[in-house]
């Protein structure tokens, strides 16, 4: 690994980032850069403890100084993206800890990675071939969404002749317009927020819809509205399983009106995808997934507010492309391109896990 200088600039920073095949930077006061690698956080090897003011001049040379100030004055934190070398793109978030500045860089490839280098299953593939519904990805921070949600993006501005709008905050990964128009708004640049970005959207004639997080009511409310009327809206959510991504959405809205709500999900939901991202063995990370393909005994649960009885619907749906993530996981075990301890270890059903054969 090349170890940047002593007091080396952003660029070069990033430049030890990507030589070192890391996925995060992380820069606060008083502490030496860490880099995530396959998932674990190290010391930059080679770079210095930084002081606050280093820092200070470090985000002068990715930053306004408008934003920076801004930050600095406990406004609020703030959420950047930038193009960095023609090679990557950069996501970032900087914000206040202990009376100074820190910042969280990830790096986000070029190029969209395709179905295939993903390990998408056909399942998931299918979802950026429908006509219209609402496709939800959840997972955890760092666990893949945005780019499986990217390579669905691409395989539809690649092969189908769509207009496509992305609502994202920031804008991760840039998008060709192939067959396609795919016009790319960023919250707080182009659209002063999520729910005026969904609102003009309605104007805009589109087909398909990204949107980078579903955040609040009027969003969901939006999101659920186009999904009904004939266009096919994707969105992320922080959930544990693809079944409580239901529930987070109708928990958002008030008791009188979630009977309505998941009356609206019942007719709406054409799927979720629940994913981990997982150490390699040998190295890298490898994802798992969980699919629900919302079928009409989903759909009648998810109206009757039944959603603690759908994982049985994953287990004996997988003629239909379902899988729950334990079923997921035991391939990976299986094809021994995880360990068991590593498995059971993001598993909320560590005994539905398969060892290896052999072991």
């Amino acid at each position: 690994m090349t170890a940047p200088p002593a007091f080396p600039t952003m660029d070069q920073l990033i430049e030890a980032l990507w030589r070192a095949g890391g996925t995060d930077l992380h820069i606060s006061g008083g502490m030496v850069p860490k880099i995530r690698i396959e998932g674990r956080l190290q010391d930059l090897p080679g770079a210095p403890r930084l002081l606050p003011d280093q820092i200070d001049h470090l985000l002068a040379q990715i930053l306004p100084a408008d934003q920076i100030d801004y930050c600095r004055s406990g406004s609020g934190d703030l959420d950047f993206s930038f193009g960095w070398r023609q090679t990557a793109r950069i996501r970032g978030n900087l914000f206040r800890q202990r009376n100074s500045l820190a910042v969280a860089l990830r790096l986000m490839p070029q190029e969209v990675p395709t179905f295939d280098q993903l390990r998408l299953p056909d399942s998931v593939r299918r979802f950026a071939q429908a006509s219209q519904g609402l496709v939800l990805v959840s997972g955890p921070t760092g666990s893949g969404k945005s780019t499986t949600l990217a390579s669905m993006i691409a395989w539809i501005a690649a092969n189908q002749a769509k207009h496509v709008i992305t609502i994202e905050d920031p804008i991760e990964y840039v998008h060709r317009h192939g067959r396609s128009v795919v016009n790319q708004r960023a919250v707080g640049e182009d659209a002063p927020s999520f729910a005026e970005a969904l609102r003009s959207a309605l104007r805009e004639d589109p087909d398909v819809l990204l949107i980078g997080e579903l955040r609040d009511l009027e969003s969901i409310r939006v999101a659920l509205t186009l999904a009904e009327t004939g266009h096919l809206v994707f969105g992320t959510v922080h959930t544990n399983d693809s079944v409580q991504s239901i529930d987070r959405l109708v928990d958002v809205f008030p008791g009188d009106e979630q009977s309505q709500i998941r009356t609206q999900l019942g007719l709406s939901l054409t799927g979720v995808v629940y994913q981990r991202l997982l150490p390699r063995v040998g190295g890298g990370v490898v994802p798992a997934f969980e699919v629900m393909v919302v079928d009409s005994s989903l759909r009648n649960l998810i109206r009757e507010g039944r959603t603690s009885q759908m994982r049985n619907q994953l287990l004996v749906g997988q003629a239909a492309g379902m899988m729950t993530l334990e079923q997921s996981l035991s391939e990976l075990v299986q094809e021994g391109l995880v360990t068991h301890q590593d498995a059971v270890a993001r598993s909320r059903h560590p005994a539905d896990i398969s060892r290896r054969r052999g072991y």
